[in-house]
C-alpha cells in the first residue's frame, strides 16, 4: 500500500487484525491502532460533503462513455435549423401583397410582418450566449427549433393581421438564437485546423437562404398560398429537432461550468442572477432601433413624431446598456469581448460587408422589376445563380484555410472582389441584357464567401473558450444589424438621389432646348401612330407625358447606380482594417481556443 491509496479488503483485514503474539490486555489497543491506520489511508479518497453538492465519484470508477457522432453529421444537422430561420427573414417579402389582400389590410400595415420578425430577432441575438450558459447550449438550441416550428405553424393559420404579427414576434424570438448557437457549436466542435471548413458549411446556409428566399416565396405564393411559406418549416423543424436531440451534446467545459455554478447556488442558497436592467435596456434599445431603420424612410425619418421619439428611445437605451454592461459584474451581453482586437475589427468588417450585401440584394430585384420589366419570379431566378457559385466556392475556401492559408489575405481579396462586383453593377443601363446583371452579382457573392468564412474562423481564435456563445451572439447581431442598416440607407438615398437627378435633368427640359422639343415631338408622333386617333394637341400632351416618364426612368437609373458606387466606396474603406488583424499561428494539430 502506498501513501494515500485505498486499501484492498485483505490489507484492511490485516491492518485491523492484531498480531497473534500480542498479549490479551493489549488487544483493545491494537484494534484501535489498526482502525486508525485504516481510516487514515481512506481519508484522502473521501470527499468533503457539502449539502446540495454532488459527491465526486471515486477515481477508480470510469464515467459512462457517451456515443460520439461524426462532427460533420452534427454540422449538417444544426445548420439545417439555421438555414430555415434565415430563410424566413426574406421568404415573406414577395408575399406581402397577397397577405394584405387575404387579411383585409393595407400594404403599409402588412410590412409589420417583416418588421416584427426583425425586431424580435434583434432582441434575442445578443443574449443568446447568456441563455445558453444558464440552460445549456443543446437545450437552448432544441427549445429554439421546437418553438420556431410551433410558431411557424401558428403564422400559417393566423386569421387576422394582428395575430400574424404577434406570432411573427414569437417566431423571431424563438429562432433568433439559432444563428449564434450554431456558430458557437462549430467553434467548440472543430479544432482550429478544421474550423475553416466547418464555417464554410455554415456560410453556405446563411448566404444561400436570403438569395433563395424571395424566389421560393414567390413560387409558393403564386402556385399555392402565402400560408405555405410558413407551413414548409414544420417538417424541417421536426426533423431538425429529432436529429439534434440524437447527435448533439454540450462541450465538457460548458457543462462543468454550468454545474459548478448550480452547485454553488445550491450550497449558498443564492438565486440565479439575472441582469434585468441590462436585459431591459438592450431589448428596448434594439427594438426601437430596428423600428427606426425599417420604418424611417416610409414615415419621413425625423419628420415623423413617432420616428423621432423612437430614435430618442433607441439612443438613450443603447447608450445606457453599453455603460451598464461594461460595469456590471455578470452582464447579459459581455461587451468586454470587444476589447480583443481581432474580434472587434471582425465585427466592424462584417457590419460593412453585410450592409453592402443586403443593400444590393434589396436594390437589384427592384431595379429589374421596376425599370426593366422583369416579373418577381424572373428577377429571383436571375440572381439565383450566385447562390450556386457560393455552394461550389465556399468549401474550397474552407479547404484552403485548413491548409494554413493566411485568413487576412483572403479577407483582403474578398473585400476587393465585393467592391469590384458592386462597382460593376454601377455601370448598368436600361438596355443591358440579363447576363450583365447576373455576372456582377456572381462576382459580388464570390467575394462575400472569401470574406465571411475567414472572418468567422479567426474571430474566435483569441477569445476564451467559454465565451464562444457570447461572441457568436454579438457577431450575429452585428451581421443582422448591418443588413437592416443597408436596406434603410439604400432605400432612403435611392428616393432622395432620384429626386435630385430628376430635378437636374428636368431643368434642361425647357421650351428653349431644341433637343427637348425634338424628343417631345418624336414621342407625340409615336403616340399618334399608336393611337391612330385624337387631336394634335392631345398627342402633344401625350408626348410630353412620355418624355416625363423617360426623365423619371433615367433619374431612377442614375439613383440606382449611385447606390452601388456608394457601397463600393464603403467596401474599399474597409480594406485598411485588415492590416490591423492578428494572424493566428499555423495549426498542425488539434488546438484549443486561447484566453487573452
Amino acid at each position: 500500500m502506498t501513501g494515500g491509496s485505498v486499501l484492498e479488503p485483505e490489507e484492511l483485514d490485516a491492518a485491523i487484525e492484531p498480531a497473534p503474539e500480542a498479549p490479551e490486555q493489549d488487544l483493545e489497543q491494537a484494534l484501535e491502532q489498526g482502525v486508525a491506520r485504516a481510516e487514515s489511508s481512506l481519508a484522502p479518497s473521501a470527499p468533503e460533503f457539502e449539502p446540495g453538492e454532488p459527491l465526486t465519484p471515486p477515481t477508480t470508477l470510469a464515467a459512462p462513455a457517451r456515443r460520439a457522432f461524426n462532427p460533420w453529421i452534427i454540422t449538417l444537422v444544426v445548420t439545417m435549423g439555421t438555414f430555415m430561420e434565415v430563410l424566413d427573414t426574406s421568404i415573406a417579402n414577395v408575399a406581402l401583397p397577397h397577405i394584405a389582400g387575404s387579411l383585409s389590410a393595407s400594404q403599409d400595415e402588412s410590412t409589420w410582418v417583416l418588421t416584427s420578425y426583425l425586431v424580435a430577432n434583434a432582441i434575442i441575438l445578443p443574449i443568446s450566449g447568456w441563455i445558453s450558459s444558464v440552460i445549456g447550449r443543446k437545450n437552448f438550441y432544441l427549445i429554439s427549433v421546437a418553438m420556431f416550428t410551433v410558431f411557424s405553424a401558428l403564422c400559417g393559420i393566423a386569421p387576422t393581421l394582428g395575430l400574424l404579427v404577434v406570432f411573427r414576434v414569437l417566431q423571431g424570438l424563438a429562432g433568433g438564437g439559432l444563428q449564434p448557437s450554431v456558430q458557437a457549436i462549430l467553434a467548440d466542435l472543430f479544432p482550429g485546423n478544421k474550423r475553416g471548413m466547418a464555417m464554410a458549411v455554415y456560410t453556405v446556409a446563411i448566404m444561400c437562404a436570403p438569395v433563395l428566399g424571395p424566389t421560393l416565396g414567390g413560387w409558393i405564393t403564386d402556385n399555392y398560398s402565402w400560408r405555405w411559406i410558413f407551413y414548409i418549416n414544420i417538417p424541417v423543424g421536426f426533423a431538425c429537432a429529432f436529429l439534434t436531440r440524437m447527435v448533439l451534446t454540450d462541450p465538457e467545459h460548458l457543462t462543468r461550468k454550468r454545474l459548478a455554478e448550480k452547485a454553488e447556488r445550491l450550497r449558498t442558497g443564492m438565486k440565479l442572477h439575472i441582469d434585468g436592467t441590462g436585459l431591459s435596456l438592450i431589448a428596448i434599445g434594439l427594438a426601437a432601433l430596428e423600428i427606426v431603420l425599417d420604418k424611417g424612410q416610409e414615415l419621413d425619418w425625423l419628420g415623423s413624431t413617432f420616428i423621432a421619439w423612437t430614435a430618442a428611445i433607441a439612443v438613450l437605451a443603447l447608450a445606457g446598456a453599453v455603460i451598464w454592461e461594461l460595469h456590471v459584474k455578470n452582464p447579459v451581453v459581455n461587451l468586454r469581448l470587444l476589447k480583443e482586437r481581432n474580434f472587434a475589427f471582425c465585427c466592424i468588417i462584417v457590419l460593412g460587408v453585410y450592409t453592402a450585401l443586403y443593400a444590393s440584394t434589396f436594390l437589384l430585384p427592384q431595379f429589374m422589376q421596376l425599370l426593366m420589366g422583369y416579373s418577381a419570379t424572373a428577377a429571383g431566378l436571375a440572381i439565383s445563380p450566385a447562390g450556386l457559385f457560393t455552394i461550389i466556392e465556399v468549401p474550397l475556401i474552407g479547404w484552403a484555410l485548413s491548409r494554413g492559408f493566411d485568413a487576412r489575405r483572403m479577407i483582403a481579396v474578398g473585400l476587393a472582389t465585393i467592391a469590384f462586383g458592386t462597382w460593376w453593377l454601377s455601370l448598368g443601363n436600361l438596355d443591358m441584357g440579363e447576363s450583365s446583371l447576373i455576372w456582377p452579382r456572381v462576382v459580388q457573392v464570390l467575394g462575400i464567401g472569401m470574406t465571411t468564412v475567414p472572418l468567422s474562423t479567426i474571430m474566435f481564435r483569441f477569445l476564451p473558450t467559454d465565451q464562444s456563445s457570447n461572441a457568436a451572439g454579438i457577431y450575429a447581431l452585428v451581421r443582422n444589424e448591418g443588413g437592416s442598416i443597408g436596406i434603410a440607407v439604400s432605400s432612403t438615398f435611392l428616393e432622395r438621389t432620384a429626386q435630385t437627378h430628376q430635378a437636374y435633368i428636368g431643368a434642361h427640359m425647357s421650351a428653349s432646348n431644341p433637343m427637348a422639343q425634338r424628343a417631345a415631338q418624336a414621342f407625340a408622333a409615336a403616340h399618334g401612330t399608336i393611337a391612330s386617333s385624337g387631336s394634335a394637341s392631345n398627342n402633344a400632351y401625350a408626348g410630353l407625358a412620355m418624355l416625363y416618364g423617360q426623365v423619371q426612368r433615367q433619374a431612377a437609373l442614375l439613383a440606382y447606380m449611385d447606390q452601388y458606387r456608394m457601397f463600393a466606396y464603403l467596401l474599399v474603406f474597409l480594406l485598411p482594417l485588415v492590416l490591423l488583424l492578428k494572424r493566428p499561428p499555423k495549426i498542425t494539430g488539434k488546438i484549443e481556443l486561447e484566453a487573452h
